[in-house]
């Protein structure tokens, strides 16, 4: 029987409840737009894309904070606790994510999601493809790949409550599913993103006061990477203590998986089509830098230092919130653990979402009832159940975990990325990108990813991903220069002229 801890737990079933009011106030938008009959994706584009207003700061920490998830609070500290400062080196390659993000999608995908009428990745393919079949792959990439990834998330989640607050598992991963399930379901994109404002504020403070509290406990930096190197000298170099795990190769190659190429991930994709003005992109660009560096950095060198603060964890997925509650009081603790919660639920709700508009908006409304586009209170039904139905599939999936939960949340992420990688990148800034090509793209580049993950893991010493990725390109650019060119209507569409 688990001894609870409630002091721990009061201080995040408060932080739960601020959550919950902020997913009320966004429901009156909501409720707004599911009474406007008649306009054509009214219901979905606040829904999904919160009315495409949001400002500089809010860009920023949705940004941020749907990127960096589970895998970088919780998965990757642990993976940091057993593989050292290697770890941290490599995770610092997530750096400039979101300004390169911005940067490459930025303004022009902005307004060319505006001209088209898109709420979604797959709208975005739709329009700019003219192909039914690719739309459909790519829905169903979506609904596959982040089901696995959202499944990461929650068992990070769930272990998170469970090693700070002492309940069940299972416990802890049906009171996390009911919060997050109920307040997107009630708020939509504009809660997730506002609710990813208050989470990235709780993620920064709580990062700081962690990483100033580990090393005061270790008694210096110094003395913290003294005591690593008596472990194992292995945990202060950046080539690990596992052989060839850390090769120069492999490093080099990681932030094609965690830095450029998240430019291809849909729940990245559409931060850059709901913000409000060029004022609003710039200043995300710039917060969006800073807070990554302070989060990115703070909680992975929390994770390293932890094997000389908090030695002999089962699990390295537990470091975070075996340090917090050893190093402050417990109601001081359940404050900061709301951190990395809170990082979790910021992926997970955006994630969410984007099964949901696959499901929803590019399956449902545009193939199995056209209609339904016009009829805001359907779309919101649909929506609604959408979101539950796919929250238990999630639940299911998380329900018995893996021992690190970051490699599942990665091998998801580099299907997503082989999917929609050159699709969107191309398809922006490329006239002559085709349907063909995109087709021949997405099956080079999952295909490849699928078959080099199981007998090459590093291709010439690289992540598998970056193979794959070089597959793909090459496959789309012969494939569409061999092929028909786009019609006059789609590129007068997406450049006017």
């Amino acid at each position: 029987m688990n001894h609870v801890n409630f002091n721990v737990l009061i201080p995040l079933i408060l932080y739960f409840i601020g959550v919950f009011v902020i997913g009320f106030y966004s429901m009156k938008f909501v409720s707004k737009a599911s009474q406007s009959e008649g306009e054509e994706n009214g219901f979905l584009s606040e829904y999904l894309a919160g009315g495409r207003d949001l400002g500089g700061f809010v860009l920023a920490m949705t940004l941020v904070t749907t990127y960096l998830s589970a895998g970088s609070f919780i998965g990757g500290p642990g993976a940091a606790y057993t593989f050292g400062m290697a770890w941290v080196f490599l995770a610092m390659s997530q750096m400039p994510t979101g300004y390169f993000t911005l940067a490459v999608l930025g303004k022009k995908f902005a307004i060319v999601a505006r001209k088209i009428n898109a709420v979604t990745i797959t709208d975005f393919i739709r329009a700019r493809y003219k192909s039914d079949a690719l739309v459909m792959i790519c829905s169903l990439s979506i609904v596959a790949f982040f089901i696995a990834a959202m499944g990461a998330q929650w068992i990070g989640a769930a272990r998170l409550i469970e090693g700070s607050v002492g309940i069940s598992y299972q416990s802890a991963l049906i009171f996390f599913a009911i919060t997050v399930l109920m307040y997107t379901t009630i708020g939509g994109f504009r809660a997730v993103a506002l609710t990813d404002t208050l989470q990235g504020i709780i993620m920064t403070i709580g990062t700081i006061a962690l990483f100033v509290a580990t090393i005061h406990a270790g008694g210096g930096i110094s003395s913290v990477v003294q005591k690593m190197y008596q472990i194992n000298p292995g945990l202060i170099t950046p080539y690990s203590i596992k052989e060839g795990f850390a090769t120069k190769a492999w490093v080099t190659s990681f932030w094609i998986l965690v830095g450029f190429a998240v430019v291809g991930l849909p729940s990245v994709g559409m931060r850059a089509m709901s913000y409000k003005d060029t004022k609003s992109l710039k200043k995300g660009i710039i917060y969006g830098t800073i807070v990554s560096i302070i989060l990115i950095l703070g909680m992975h060198l929390i994770g390293a230092f932890g094997i000389a603060v908090v030695p002999g964890i089962d699990s390295g997925d537990l470091v975070v919130p075996t340090i917090t509650t050893k190093l402050f009081p417990a109601w001081i603790a359940g404050i900061i653990l709301a951190g990395p919660l809170a990082a979790v639920m910021s992926t997970v709700d955006s994630q969410l979402l984007i099964v949901v508009g696959a499901i929803v908006n590019d399956v449902y409304s545009n193939y199995i009832n056209p209609k339904a586009k016009k009829d805001s209170k359907r779309m919101a039904k649909m929506s609604f159940v959408s979101t539950i139905v796919v929250g238990i599939l999630v639940f299911v999936t998380a329900f018995n975990p893996p021992p690190i939960m970051v490699w599942l949340n990665l091998y998801a992420n580099a299907g997503l990325i082989s999917t929609f990688l050159w699709p969107i990148i191309l398809g922006l800034y490329w006239k002559g990108a085709n349907t063909k090509g995109a087709f021949a793209s997405i099956i080079t580049g999952v295909g490849s990813y699928i078959l080099f993950s199981k007998i090459w893991e590093r291709p010439l010493g690289m992540h598998t991903i970056v193979l794959p990725l070089a597959l793909s390109l090459i496959a789309f650019i012969i494939v569409s220069l061999c092929t028909e060119k786009p019609s006059k209507e789609v590129i007068k569409l997406f450049w006017g002229v």
